[in-house]
């Protein structure tokens, strides 16, 4: 595959019968839901869940989220989503990147990007991240010492 970043976080999809719409291919809200996915099975992978997050009283929250829907997919195609954090201030917020690839024939389906921040989940508030955080994250931006 032709990725944006080196060394990808993937996870394997095919659109299922309700993932498509009206026009016969992949709604594009079933995108923004896959990319939630994959972005909690990195952090997973990581050893951050959504109990350990609960449990610290942090998340790292979407301030703004930026879809580019480069070409349609259709019922029961392979696709590949990666994922990358490829920006951090060790302190508030990261940037986190999507590619989706279309497996037959390596096109680039979409690409996507997170604007995240640190927040007090009882409060809502911006908080800096704990230490978890930032041993587990920021080690994984790309281009980190270290890093992937």
């Amino acid at each position: 595959m032709n990725w944006d970043y080196p060394h990808p976080f993937t996870l394997p999809l095919a659109p299922r019968v309700e993932d498509i719409d009206g026009l016969n291919h992949t709604n594009n809200a079933v995108y923004v839901r896959w990319c939630e996915q994959v972005g909690w099975a990195h952090s997973e992978s990581l050893g951050l869940s959504l109990d350990d997050y609960r449990r610290l009283d942090r998340a790292m929250a979407i301030r703004r989220g930026e879809y580019e829907y480069i070409l349609p997919t259709l019922l029961g195609e392979e696709l590949t989503l990666a994922t990358w954090l490829v920006g951090g201030d060790g302190k508030l917020s990261m940037e986190r990147r999507f590619q989706l690839v279309r497996n037959s024939d390596g096109a680039t389906v979409l690409r996507g990007r997170w604007e995240l921040v640190c927040i007090d989940i009882s409060g809502g508030r911006p908080r800096r991240m704990p230490p978890a955080f930032l041993e587990a994250y920021m080690p994984q931006v790309v281009g980190a010492s270290g890093g992937s």
